[in-house]
């Protein structure tokens, strides 16, 4: 059988910009009470080390992959972080694929296989997606970087 990646992507979980926003402004607080407190008291140290702590956090999960996306052989395999099941979507059996907005919310949280009313996600960033639609009326929205050239992928991988 050939084992041919048409298509990779990998997702992480610190590179949601508004997430990176929220982890700065707290650490711009740590350090702003930090100076502004320097000669209260000896516990300010405190928000110097909570401060430090937030950036080096942030550093680590700009690195860590929530899951990964391939569109090999006429399916779509998700596999996530560390113990997480891999999902394997057959594209035999979608008859629909279309372009989506993942959410009208600014702020998503990540999810991996999350079911929620008729539906299966897996959303790390961003606000685009993929939404397949199988034989029994399942969608599975799969937010992506790159919508336009996932669609393209998985319409070629359909025709073949």
């Amino acid at each position: 059988m050939d084992h041919k990646n048409i298509y990779i992507e990998k997702q992480y979980i610190g590179r949601d910009y508004i997430r990176i926003c929220i982890r700065l402004v707290m650490a711009a607080f740590c350090f702003g009470a930090y100076v502004y407190e320097r000669d209260r008291d000896n516990t300010v140290d405190l928000f110097l080390v909570v401060g430090f702590g937030i950036i080096g956090v942030s550093i680590i999960l700009l690195f860590l992959i929530q899951y990964k996306i391939r569109i090999e052989n006429k399916s779509v395999v998700i596999d996530g972080l560390w113990t997480a099941k891999k999902v394997k979507i057959d594209l035999n059996s979608i008859i629909k694929v279309r372009k989506a907005t993942y959410s009208n919310f600014m702020f998503n949280n990540p999810v991996y296989n999350l079911h929620k009313k008729g539906s299966i996600r897996f959303y790390s960033s961003g606000k685009d997606a993929i939404v397949l639609t199988d034989r029994d009326g399942l969608e599975y929205f799969i937010g992506t970087q790159r919508p336009n050239e996932m669609y393209l992928v998985i319409q070629e991988e359909m025709r073949n």
